[in-house]
């Protein structure tokens, strides 16, 4: 199943990396922290905005923390954002 995003939306596969501390311990992903911002986009909606923004499927963007709505699509989880949530894109 695919989601295809509706106007000036995107849907956003949420990045999760294993912490390390300050001293050099690994954090597993079972440990409560706090969501990531930073995310792979994997659909782009057809909306004015979007295409303006130059965004595209791959792209790795950062976005607030509490933006957008999630979805589960099978094991995987999504965040649907809108052009206003995508604060920056990842340029490596």
């Amino acid at each position: 199943m695919k989601l295809k995003p509706l106007g000036n939306r995107i849907v956003v596969e949420p990045l999760t990396e294993a912490e390390t501390t300050k001293s050099g311990i690994i954090l597993p992903e079972t440990v409560d922290k706090e969501k990531k911002a930073e995310g792979k986009v994997v659909a782009i909606g057809d909306g004015a905005k979007i295409i303006t923004r130059g965004l595209k499927e791959g792209d790795t963007v950062l976005f607030g923390k509490y933006a957008g709505e999630e979805v589960k699509l099978g094991e995987v989880e999504y965040k649907i954002l809108s052009d206003d949530d995508v604060l920056a894109v990842v340029i490596n």
